[in-house]
């Protein structure tokens, strides 16, 4: 069975913030694996995880969302 986490969980293990995981989500950097039907929490994976320290490390080498959106090979603009 795979880990699942939520939003709060995504910012401590990589210590964004809250409103920088949302935001992107928002964007569509990061895409949630599931919802909870009761609660419609949104549920992310290790996938995620891995991803956001991706974008770390790039926004830490001064690159912009586009070039990271490019690297990471995501299609589509801001949502």
């Amino acid at each position: 069975m795979p880990n699942l986490y939520l939003i709060k969980d995504l910012a401590r293990f990589t210590g964004l913030s809250v409103d920088t995981v949302k935001y992107y989500l928002k964007i569509g950097l990061i895409t949630e694996s599931g919802r909870s039907p009761e609660t419609n929490f949104r549920y992310f994976d290790d996938s995620t995880v891995e991803k956001l320290n991706k974008i770390i490390g790039l926004r830490r080498q001064k690159h912009s969302i586009s070039k990271i959106r490019e690297t990471l090979n995501i299609q589509g603009q801001h949502r």
